[in-house]
């Protein structure tokens, strides 16, 4: 999953990074609220994670322009304040949810992935195509009987996949939702990857190959034969 992080605490925004990309997310962040803008306007976000006190253009007129525009990405608040009027005002604005200052990473992330839920419709945290399941919660991975180790971004890889299972996703699709701005991938950096989850992915007892090449298109992850 690709997240934009909006938060102007350089300290505080490290450290939710780090702890997100060792979770398997992409993330953009900026410490700005005007380019937060921006970004969320350009590009495709599961998840933003918005701060309210921003310089140039504070959390919640971020979130009315974005409701406004029509942009229904969920939107996680981050703010000092805990008081309930404040919490009713920012919900009423159209965010999804709300964080007080100072919260347990742990926290932030689990919420982030109950949005992310939210967001495609699935009750459970677990995905499955096949004899192949995922547990987003968990970050496990297994298939048949056996467990199946992925890298953070495999896993991410794997997630999005699963999430479109039954449509075709082109290699844009994967550039944009598995690699942050500060990746600049190749041509054959898509490919690479994808090959390297099909070896992860293929254990002793499983026959069926479960992510399909589209030629000229993408791929498909499919339990059965295209």
């Amino acid at each position: 999953m690709k997240l934009l992080l909006v938060e102007d605490s350089e300290a505080l925004s490290r450290a939710v990074v780090k702890a997100l990309k060792a979770s398997g997310f992409a993330v953009d962040a900026t410490n700005n609220g005007r380019e937060g803008l921006w970004m969320a306007l350009e590009n495709g976000y599961d998840v933003i994670i918005l701060d309210i006190m921003l310089p140039e253009l504070d959390g919640r007129e971020v979130l009315k322009i974005l409701r406004e525009a029509d942009n229904q990405t969920p939107v996680l608040f981050l703010t000092a304040k805990d008081a309930i009027e404040d919490r009713v005002a920012g919900l009423r604005l159209g965010a999804d949810d709300y964080l007080v200052k100072s919260f347990a990473i742990e926290e932030l992330i689990a919420r982030v992935e109950a949005l992310s839920r939210r967001r495609y419709q699935i009750r459970s945290p677990k995905l499955i195509v096949g004899d192949l399941t995922l547990d987003r919660s968990a970050k496990t991975v297994i298939r048949g009987t056996e467990n199946v180790i992925l890298s953070p971004q495999l896993f991410s890889l794997l997630e999005y996949l699963m999430l479109h299972q039954g449509s075709v996703i082109s290699r844009t699709q994967i550039e944009e939702h598995i690699y942050d701005e500060q990746v600049s991938p190749m041509s054959n950096v898509v490919d690479t990857a994808v090959c390297a989850l099909r070896k992860a992915i293929k254990v002793p007892q499983s026959h069926d190959p479960l992510i399909h090449t589209r030629r000229g298109m993408g791929y498909v992850m499919s339990a059965e034969r295209p």
